[in-house]
C-alpha cells in the first residue's frame, strides 16, 4: 500500500460528508495512545481503499485478517450512530462471521432491523475510492433512517 493516499477533488468533498466524518470519529476514539494524531482523515481511511488492481491481487477465497475485522465493524458502527444521531433511536450492530470471510451484519433499533447485510469475501472488503466509501455508507445510512421513520413504533417501543 501506498505511502499516503492520493485524494481528488472527489475525495476531499467525500472527507467532508457526515457519514465520513463519523467514520472518522469512529477510528480517532480507537487511538488509545495518540498513534494515530499525525495521521491526516484521509490517511486514517487508506486501509478502506482498495484498487482494482489490488483487489485482483487478492485470491478470490481467503480468511479475512482481524484488522479487516475490525475495519468492517468500525464501518458498521459508524452506520448505526450515523442513524442513531438522525432518529434519536438507539443502534446496536451484531455481526455474525465465519473464518472463512462470509456473515451477516445487522443493525437493530428496539425490535427493527434497520440495515441487514449479507458479507461475503470479508477479506476483499474496500472501496475504489473516498467518494465510494462515502457513498455506500451514505447510503445504508439513508435506507435505515427511512426503515425507522417508516416503522418508527417498532424501533421505539419494540
Amino acid at each position: 500500500m501506498a505511502e499516503t493516499l492520493d485524494v481528488s477533488a472527489d475525495d476531499a468533498a467525500a472527507l467532508a460528508s457526515p457519514f465520513l466524518s463519523e467514520l472518522i470519529k469512529q477510528f480517532r476514539a480507537q487511538d488509545l495512545h495518540g498513534a494515530w494524531e499525525g495521521k491526516s482523515d484521509a490517511q486514517l481511511l487508506e486501509p478502506y481503499i482498495l484498487s482494482a488492481e489490488a483487489r485482483r491481487a487478492l485470491p478470490l477465497l481467503g480468511d479475512p485478517d482481524p484488522e479487516t475485522l475490525w475495519r468492517i465493524e468500525l464501518f458498521y458502527n459508524a452506520i448505526g450512530l450515523s442513524i442513531e444521531r438522525a432518529t434519536g433511536v438507539m443502534v446496536s450492530p451484531m455481526m455474525k462471521m465465519h473464518h472463512e470471510g462470509f456473515g451477516r451484519m445487522v443493525l437493530i433499533a428496539g425490535r427493527l432491523i434497520v440495515v441487514n447485510k449479507q458479507l461475503r469475501d470479508s477479506h476483499r472488503f474496500g472501496f475504489p475510492t473516498l467518494a465510494k466509501l462515502s457513498e455506500a455508507g451514505t447510503k445504508f445510512v439513508e435506507e435505515g433512517v427511512g426503515m425507522v421513520a417508516r416503522y418508527g413504533d417498532v424501533a421505539r417501543y419494540g
